[in-house]
């Protein structure tokens, strides 16, 4: 029990700066909890992990979205870049991307007339989130070899007497 409530205070402390990253009155950013642009409504930067952000509205800066998805109606548009990390982008008819488009792991599904300004990178497939850690996947294994081979080192196998096997 001690050690959840460890891990859930790491996390807390680790995810509560995003908020400060929200610089002017109209930016939005959240952990947790999806993130709707009302229509009429224009907001700046918008920066969201683990949700979803659904775009009504205009948006005058950059769009963010790590383990979520990012909606964009019909009509609306983006004027900043969009990144969008574990996630899928839809883009509803004549919405626009004003900067650049970078879908990592997740599908970028584009009805007819939305167009992107900038440039478009699209990485299909959930593969794409296990390339980061195969460092860390690497090093592992090196550690394991190391400590199977000092065990097995260290382990003195039984002698019996002569003429006496299994």
């Amino acid at each position: 029990m001690r050690r959840q409530l460890l891990s859930v205070a790491l996390l807390l402390t680790t995810l509560a700066p995003l908020s400060a990253f929200a610089k002017g009155p109209n930016d939005r950013s959240s952990v947790g909890s999806n993130i709707t642009i009302s229509e009429g409504e224009t907001v700046g930067d918008v920066a969201c992990v683990f949700c979803s952000v659904h775009v009504q509205g205009d948006v005058t800066g950059d769009v963010a979205v790590v383990f979520g998805s990012l909606k964009v109606d019909s009509g609306r548009k983006i004027n900043g870049d969009v990144a969008v990390v574990g996630g899928d982008l839809s883009l509803g008819e004549s919405a626009e991307i004003g900067g650049d488009l970078s879908v990592v792991a997740g599908d970028a599904n584009l009805a007819e007339g939305a167009t992107i300004h900038g440039s478009r990178t699209v990485m299909p497939g959930r593969l794409w989130l296990l390339v980061p850690f195969a460092p860390l996947l690497v090093l592992i294994g090196i550690i394991w070899l190391i400590v199977y081979l000092v065990r097995r080192r260290r382990y003195q196998f039984p002698v019996y007497p002569q003429g006496r096997g299994l």
